[in-house]
């Protein structure tokens, strides 16, 4: 009989419940048996430098670098790793310290030491490079090495997140010898200190990770290699684990494969189904004529129907999301449903007319074909069909590869363009101040000095977050206002592996990313 577990991943605020068929899961795993476990994935590296990419590159960064900060299994609040212990020195959330592990070393046997940190976050914000996370550090003032062992941040203002922040694999601590402060590294290599080296790499193909020996963590590495596999599309993934080829699937599993994967009996797979709290939203470029207009957007959110979308594309694999902060978080809310209700081109033709805009408006919608799973093309042929259906809009559909897509919306050329966000950390600040202000995750600016200047200084003096609820909810609203970010769904966490793999459940972390090292073979059932 089919083997379907089901799982919610532990998030904050998120109820952590496993339903585990049989003993397996809890079997203990023989590193060496069988080879390296072969990871598949429709979500490739943009670059392998830490300082450029702000998406999904991040998977094989928690992998092969550290940070000073990360997530030990089970924890929803950032815990030492890189570093020995951090806190905040002052009663202001304003400075930040932490100690670091005595005899650090690169997997290149380079010392890691608070000099290697201090450069590590400076060269974020020297290269500021276009889609890379330099607007995380927005309330970094200074990083100070004092000493090998100790590394002081000063903060602008009160940041309660900060910790979070120092927690996400684009703070990842590289060797000062090996990447440059002033511009990316490109030779292709990579020289980490975290639980794997990683020893050979192929552009969109595949990357190779065998144990590092200098590594010194909190992962306790159940295997001694993977090998993590890129594929364009969840078929040929799919197809891939059914022939033994690779032994788990992550990220881009489609709805039909999911379906499929349900329904048929097959007694040598496994399918994990849990909560997530990844999302798909809508972006609107205030540089095109049509876009930057508010009666143009809002008129958009009124014709959208996210329940089509989630039931006709994706077969209810995903809900319908009527906030840019994701149902399970604090201060989630169903804002665009509260403004604009259920669909309605009467409601959307007279925010048009009221507008002065009489003729159908031209828009180009543009999406990726290689990044958010195979569903993406149909989306969007979708989101054609309804605009179109209500008379009021003509869309044009373009796409590109990730590759060359992300080079797009960073040069603004896209009026409209589809992006999906999986979080940096836990917290619905990281659902709102990512796409706000001159420089944002979207390349795309987007001035709200409320949001910016008010209600998120304001919530982040709050180390309590359940006391930020409302400034949280207000800034929601803003955003609904403006329409500049328009929210279609909300994921849920799907993970298929052959029956023989153990650790799945124990592999993600609250911000949705694969630790490869809790992965196993099962030696006993």
């Amino acid at each position: 009989m089919f083997n379907r577990n089901r799982f919610l991943r532990r998030v904050a605020a998120i109820a952590s419940i496993s339903l585990v068929a049989g003993c397996s899961l809890l079997s203990n795993g023989d590193p060496d048996s069988k080879g390296p476990i072969v990871v598949g994935t429709t979500s490739a590296p943009s670059t392998l430098d830490p300082a450029g990419a702000w998406d999904g590159s991040w998977e094989l960064y928690r992998n092969i670098f550290q940070t000073l900060l990360a997530y030990p299994n089970g924890a929803t609040t950032p815990q030492p790793d890189a570093a020995e212990s951090c806190s905040f020195t002052d009663s202001a959330s304003r400075t930040y310290r932490c100690k670091l592990r005595a005899g650090m070393k690169f997997a290149d046997g380079d010392a890691l030491n608070a000099q290697a940190v201090q450069h590590s976050i400076n060269r974020i914000r020297t290269i500021n490079a276009p889609g890379g996370p330099a607007g995380l550090l927005g309330s970094l003032d200074k990083v100070e090495a004092v000493g090998d062992l100790e590394v002081v941040f000063h903060l602008n203002q009160s940041d309660a997140t900060f910790p979070f922040v120092l927690a996400t694999p684009a703070m990842s601590i590289v060797d000062p010898d090996d990447y440059p402060s002033g511009s990316l590294r490109k030779d292709g290599k990579v020289f980490g200190s975290g639980p794997y080296e990683l020893e050979s790499y192929e552009e969109e193909k595949q990357a190779v990770l065998v144990r590092n020996d200098r590594y010194r963590g909190f992962a306790d590495r159940q295997n001694d290699a993977v090998t993590i596999r890129y594929f364009h599309d969840s078929s040929s993934m799919v197809k891939a684990l059914r022939d033994k080829q690779i032994d788990v699937t992550y990220r881009g599993l489609a709805a039909d494969d999911i379906i499929d994967l349900q329904r048929q009996g097959n007694s040598d797979l496994q399918l994990f189904d849990g909560a997530g709290t990844d999302i798909s939203y809508l972006v609107f470029n205030p540089k095109d004529s049509w876009a930057k207009q508010p009666a143009v957007r809002k008129a958009v959110a009124q014709v959208v129907d996210r329940g089509a979308i989630a039931h006709k594309v994706y077969k209810d694999t995903v809900d319908p999301l009527y906030s840019m902060v994701p149902k399970g978080l604090t201060a989630h809310t169903t804002s665009f449903f509260d403004d604009f209700g259920d669909p309605s081109v009467a409601k959307a033709r007279r925010i048009l007319s009221d507008a002065g805009i009489t003729q159908r408006v031209p828009l180009t919608f543009w999406y990726t074909t290689d990044r958010y799973g195979s569903e993406t093309g149909v989306m969007f042929q979708e989101l054609k069909r309804q605009l179109e259906a209500s008379g009021l809009f003509s869309i044009t559909l373009k796409s590109r590869p990730w590759k060359t897509y992300v080079v797009g919306y960073q040069k603004g050329e896209y009026p409209v363009f589809g992006r999906g966000w999986f979080p940096d950390f836990p917290d619905a600040d990281n659902f709102i101040a990512p796409f706000v202000g001159d420089h944002n995750a979207l390349g795309t600016p987007y001035p709200s000095k409320q949001i910016t200047s008010v209600l998120l200084p304001r919530s982040r003096a709050q180390s309590n977050r359940a006391k930020v609820v409302k400034d949280l909810e207000a800034a929601q609203q803003l955003m609904v206002n403006d329409a500049r970010l328009i929210p279609l769904w909300q994921g849920r966490q799907y993970l298929a592996a052959s029956d023989d793999i153990s650790g799945g459940e124990q592999a993600l972390d609250p911000s949705t990313i694969m630790m490869m090292w809790a992965l196993h073979r099962k030696t006993s059932w």
